[in-house]
């Protein structure tokens, strides 16, 4: 390009070097953000880490050590740390209710004293601050968020790690702009950049990361495309960071899986409404506690993820209660409905079903209850890993239910617990296409990824409006991060001559006109803007109604006043090739009601008037049939 430039007539140095500035400015703004995007990869990464090992010391002591409760079988991504390993202690169930409670406790307190934005599942708080807020988290709130969590989830409540190290990523990519004093939209993609980089990390799911970055902000079926490049650096860096120190292995471990039947996806289609049905019942059983949790006004908010952490327990010893009575071989599976709930889904994986499909069924219903207790009473941690529990286990029970049935046609309901998990969540979530995705990377099964897609889709569509994350707006025309931009991209749609109609009697004055003919003319039909003509109606500049009205408060000064005197020439004229972005610019630059339209910037003939009300008609006319594309 530069040597068009120069060998073009008329360009030389002097003209080269602005040009090259000005390239230069392009490319430097993009490569800032993708740095910093990298830098954010790096904070979430390190982030994972050290939240990651938090939670299995604090889970080996005050789950394993004091309770006796030792989850196994570990998924193969989550290697026994060597330097916990010792005597085991034998499990007491009175402790199972002890532990949580304290946590809980514990929990609340840090949370509603120091921030309560950090309750909940982080993920959800991400989304809100990109669409309301700007973007902006306080900078606290990441580390009450992680030390919340790590006390949450390391006692025995039910969540997952997404969430808090989404909202750590999340924390640091905005507290990073704040920092940088970047724009606001620079901010948000930084903030939804670092959610998909901790996703990526603590699920070893980059791809997956940076798609459900762009995916969860909104329920329909639509991507923040801004999102995804950022994002995708960010998930990349944080992946290498987090597994350079804990390992490369998937999540999962899985047996060799395949799909080579068409006929299966008769069955598939049963779990897709199975999951889509299972997803409504979680979502509402989890916002049904948080309000009940709510209308505790007579309770301290500090200490109602207690009550909520003392009945997950309750419910966790009254399943293994139940399954000692029935005779189950291994009761301590029922178990999985604290903490994590990942050695049920391991186990299912590994033996085709693990426990059995009533026993998965049971943790499957009782995970929906426990997460909804200790997330909903304000607890701290995510309910994406829970989700893949109960998406799991759901359809592991569902694939040993069709195994006895139709053993060729479903010849390993392990198949099911992985398409179980993507159906799951992405009918709870509205996240089809990145859970697609996940699944398949936490899992390391691509082979399964035409059902996943098939039971995807189907348990989306199936799914309804109310989604697990109450901050997902419709779509991006409904998003506040984009009003303003959707204003002007609706309006840059519109000509101002098709929504303006050429006034057959315009009211016009002439510069030499007395003032009191103006007031009659304001006080025959009042008008923002009265416009000055010369001859052959040309425009020369336009009288706004304050300046009438406030000459006209001056009874000394009416008999000499005159049009000349009260207009304003600075007001650039619209014509009907203008488009309805331009004109409202303009009326902010101008602080006008409304704008002179000519017929060309030559002649400068008046052709009438536009006026704000009928640019914001416009707009809503098209809103409609604009979100609906």
């Amino acid at each position: 390009m530069a040597k068009e430039l120069v060998s073009s007539p008329g360009w030389g140095w002097a003209k080269l070097v602005p040009e090259v500035f000005r390239i230069g400015g392009r490319v430097r703004q993009p490569a800032r953000l993708l740095a910093l995007a990298m830098l954010v990869g790096v904070v979430a990464g390190v982030g994972g880490i050290a939240f990651y090992l938090a939670t299995r010391i604090m889970e080996h002591y005050a789950l394993g050590v004091v309770a006796g409760y030792w989850p196994e079988p570990r998924p193969g991504g989550e290697g026994g740390l060597s330097w916990l390993e010792g005597p085991r202690t034998p499990l007491h169930l009175s402790w199972l209710l002890l532990v949580p409670t304290l946590g809980g406790l514990v929990s609340g307190a840090l949370v509603f004293w120091l921030a309560p934005e950090a309750k909940g599942h982080g993920t959800d708080a991400a989304i809100a601050a990109y669409h309301s807020r700007g973007g902006e988290i306080r900078p606290r709130v990441p580390l009450v968020k992680m030390a919340a969590s790590t006390i949450t989830l390391g006692t025995g409540g039910s969540g997952g790690r997404e969430g808090p190290i989404a909202q750590i990523g999340a924390g640091f990519g905005s507290v990073l702009a704040q920092m940088l004093r970047l724009r606001t939209r620079e901010r948000r993609i930084l903030m939804a950049a670092g959610m998909g980089a901790g996703i990526g990390a603590v699920f070893r799911a980059p791809l997956a990361g940076t798609l459900f970055a762009a995916e969860v902000l909104y329920q329909a079926p639509e991507f923040e495309p801004e999102v995804i490049i950022p994002a995708g650096i960010a998930s990349v860096v944080s992946y290498c960071t987090f597994s350079s120190v804990l390992g490369w292995r998937p999540l999962f471990t899985i047996p060799e899986l395949s799909f080579s039947n068409p006929w299966q996806l008769g069955p598939y289609l049963i779990l897709a409404l199975f999951t889509a049905a299972l997803a409504s019942l979680y979502v509402r059983t989890f916002y049904g506690c948080e309000r009940f949790f709510d209308s505790m006004q007579r309770v301290p908010r500090a200490f109602r993820p207690a009550m909520g952490a003392l009945l997950t327990g309750l419910v966790a010893v009254g399943l293994f209660k139940i399954a000692q009575a029935f005779g189950y071989a291994c009761p301590e599976q029922t178990l999985a409905v604290l903490g994590f709930g990942y050695s049920a889904v391991q186990d299912a994986l590994l033996h085709d079903g693990g426990a059995g499909a009533t026993v998965l069924l049971a943790i499957a219903l009782g995970k929906i209850l426990t997460t909804s207790l200790t997330i909903g009473s304000g607890g701290s941690g995510g309910v994406f890993g829970p989700s893949m529990v109960i998406g799991g286990c759901a359809g592991g029970a569902l694939g040993i239910w069709f195994h006895q049935l139709w053993p060729d046609l479903v010849p390993h309901p392990a198949s099911f617990v992985v398409v179980g998990m993507a159906g799951f969540f992405s009918a709870a979530a509205k996240t089809p296409f990145s859970t697609l995705i996940i699944v398949s990377e936490m899992t390391g099964g691509y082979r399964l990824l035409l059902p996943a897609l098939w039971v995807c889709t189907i348990s989306y569509v199936l799914s309804g409006r109310k989604s697990l994350y109450a901050s997902q707006v419709e779509s991006r025309a409904r998003s506040p991060a984009h009003q303003g931009e959707l204003l002007q991209e609706i309006l840059a749609e519109v000509r101002v001559g098709s929504c303006f109609r050429p006034a057959r009697r315009p009211i016009a004055i002439r510069p030499q006109e007395p003032l009191e003919m103006i007031l009659q003319h304001v006080h025959r039909k009042p008008t923002p803007i009265l416009p000055v003509l010369e001859a052959e109606d040309r425009l020369v500049g336009v009288v706004a109604l304050e300046e009438v009205v406030l000459a006209a408060q001056t009874p000394a000064l009416r008999p000499l006043v005159v049009a000349e005197d009260l207009m304003r020439t600075d007001i650039q004229p619209l014509i009907p090739e203008d488009t309805l972005d331009v004109a409202l610019e303009r009326l902010v630059a101008s602080d006008l009601g409304a704008l002179p339209v000519v017929e060309n910037l030559l002649s400068r003939r008046f052709l009438g008037i536009i006026h704000r009300s009928e640019i914001i008609r416009a707009y809503l006319q098209r809103l409609p049939r604009w979100a609906a594309r």
